[in-house]
């Protein structure tokens, strides 16, 4: 065929923008496989390794109006972007393949009426496996549209396909590819109230700079992979930022974003790394969620007023109280609006909300009502500044220090991500998310080299408790530590331990949040007489932010092991944390468990 041997002599096949529009990458050992994994969205039997023989079969077919694809189109509609591109490279003459009309995709198109691209960063959300990461989308912003409508528009979303009572499984199988991942197309709004209203998530939304020629080879790729294609869902590379990146590399090859990632992809490094590209980013929107608004609200009232406004949500009759009618008009409306709002939250963030909150809704926003003056404009500042301020995803940390009787020195890596002592700038408040974390030490005394700790998932949540949101606090941690037990000075000691507890929080200085844990723990090591101990205790402590650069943490626990190697512990950490820069920090801490003291300096850096 002319235009095969046309494509050959172009070497065509060997361009970026076909590899692209494939997903083909470089193997280890040579060659080329596609990470796209829908055998139907390649023409050629060979296509996920072959890219010249698919280019072959794709320009065959474009000659016939059989239905390709699980879209069940002629392969001119189904893989639209393929079909411009080597026509633009080609120079398609329509006398020998005549142009196909493709209905379906014209109306997809025209029903965008395409303006612009926002990148969408739902932050984490630590009780969803799913989303304690974070989460990126793209929306569709149509002509015309402004801030207030932008919700009615639709987005351009990449998720795994996951049963609804996948529970534990999800992260575990997602690990391994085993779910498929799906694009789809879903309205903002649905996902406004999944992310904002439900889950509790602040959103920051982030509009980029494209071209019209740019949008249009944006929403052509994205229709082909929306109707014909999935991918192994893989949740720390092949992920929900991974795939989208994609999208944008195809819309403008020069971003090359993709090639950033080879081992993971963490949605807030996904925008770190659009926001570093000169002139990408046009405009940074911040949409607060429910909750937040509701605390930043509160945090304006004085307690007097922040107590009123509670009771309103609970007795009409607190709208009859002089403490009320004495408020001015616009006061007596924005303590209406704020019972309101924590109304909504109830209702809309219990699993079987109690059918009096709606009627007593309905009676709070009829009062509303009857003040005839517009609800003042409210500032809403957020808890966590947008993702790409905060320090970047990897750790290391060199430090020294004492131990019992001996010096030491040490060096930590960690793979990711972010803990209770780490600059919060850009992160989840009071959470903590560590995972592939290994520190090696050398005791100079023992002259021994050892691997100190490791931890293969950390996780906490604080979620501080008042009048209004009662959410438990809770923990997991599953690692390695070193231990000084029945005689063992320095033994390995694997460590699996939970707990569920509460905070509560303060502004004595400038921020405490207090909290406690019912905790328990397994161990196992050589140390222990039966080399294992089971039992649970409790952990009381502070975390308090002295100043916007200085943090400071102090816990205490008790642990006793009934199981096993029968033992108890008492322990005490004392942790200083001191930003010296976005990414540099310096850090001391103090350890005490049973007979066993630990200081460590140690100077971190982020990367």
């Amino acid at each position: 065929m002319q235009l095969i041997g046309q494509a050959q002599q172009n070497r065509l096949a060997h361009q970026r923008e076909w590899h692209l529009l494939l997903h083909y990458r470089k193997g280890l050992f040579g060659g080329y496989e596609s990470e796209q994994d829908d055998p139907g969205f390649f023409m050629s039997p060979n296509g996920k390794t072959d890219p010249a023989a698919e280019l072959a079969a794709t320009l065959a077919q474009f000659f016939s109006a059989e239905p390709v694809g699980r879209s069940k189109q002629p392969a001119q509609c189904a893989y639209i972007a393929r079909y411009h591109w080597l026509k633009e490279q080609l120079q398609f003459d329509p006398s020998q393949l005549p142009p196909l009309t493709c209905e379906r995709f014209d109306r997809w198109y025209e029903d965008f009426e395409v303006q612009s691209i926002s990148v969408i960063f739902p932050s984490a959300f630590l009780n969803n496996p799913a989303s304690m990461f974070g989460h990126t989308l793209f929306r569709v912003d149509q002509k015309g549209q402004t801030e207030q409508t932008r919700i009615l528009a639709y987005t351009i979303n990449y998720a795994a396909e996951v049963p609804p009572d996948a529970g534990i499984a999800f992260p575990v199988r997602g690990v391994f590819g085993s779910y498929r991942g799906y694009f789809s197309t879903i309205p903002y709004y649905l996902k406004v109230r999944e992310y904002r209203d439900i889950e509790n998530r602040d959103i920051w939304e982030y509009r980029l700079n494209l071209t019209e020629n740019q949008l249009r080879r944006f929403l052509m790729h994205a229709w082909e992979l929306g109707g014909n294609a999935y991918f192994d869902y893989f949740f720390f590379k092949e992920n929900c930022s991974y795939h989208l990146l994609a999208l944008l590399d195809y819309a403008d090859p020069d971003l090359r974003l993709t090639e950033e990632f080879v081992l993971w992809t963490v949605p807030a490094d996904t925008i770190r790394l659009i926001v570093s590209k000169p002139g990408l980013v046009s405009d940074i929107t911040y949409r607060p969620s429910r909750s937040t608004v509701i605390k930043r609200k509160r945090e304006a009232l004085p307690a007097k007023e922040r107590d009123l406004a509670h009771g309103i949500t609970q007795d009409l009759g607190a709208l009859a109280s002089p403490a009320f009618t004495q408020l001015n008009l616009s006061k007596q409306a924005f303590l209406l609006d704020l019972a309101s709002d924590y109304l909504r939250y109830r209702i809309e963030t219990t699993d079987s909300p109690k059918p009096e909150w709606k009627e007593h809704n309905k009676l709070i926003l009829t009062a509303r009502s009857q003040i005839r003056i517009p609800s003042e404009e409210f500032t809403v500042r957020p808890f966590a500044k947008q993702p790409e301020l905060g320090h970047k995803m990897h750790r290391v940390a060199i430090g020294g220090g004492w131990r019992n009787n001996d010096t030491f020195e040490e060096a930590t890596f960690r793979g990711g991500y972010h803990d209770l002592l780490d600059p919060e700038v850009g992160y989840t408040p009071d959470a903590q998310i560590e995972m592939a974390s290994i520190t090696v030490r050398h005791y100079n005394r023992a002259d021994q080299t050892r691997v100190e700790r490791a931890t293969l998932l950390n996780l906490l949540s604080l979620s501080p408790i008042d009048s209004v949101f009662l959410a438990p606090s809770w923990k997991l941690n599953i690692g390695m530590n070193t231990i000084r037990h029945n005689g063992c000075d320095l033994c390995s000691n694997g460590v699996f331990s939970g707990g569920i507890g509460g905070a509560t929080e303060f502004q004595l200085l400038k921020r405490e949040v207090l909290f406690g844990f019912a905790d328990i723990e397994a161990n196992v090591s050589k140390a222990y007489d039966e080399m294992h101990r089971v039992g649970g205790g409790g952990t009381v402590g502070m975390l308090a932010d002295l100043t916007e650069r200085w943090k400071i943490m102090a816990t205490g626990s008790y642990v006793r092991f009934p199981f096993g190697d029968k033992s108890d512990e008492f322990r005490w950490f004392v942790g200083s944390r001191y930003t010296l820069s976005r990414n540099w920090a310096l850090r001391i801490e103090y350890n005490h468990r049973h007979r066993d003291n630990d200081v460590m300096v140690g100077l971190h850096a982020f990367f």
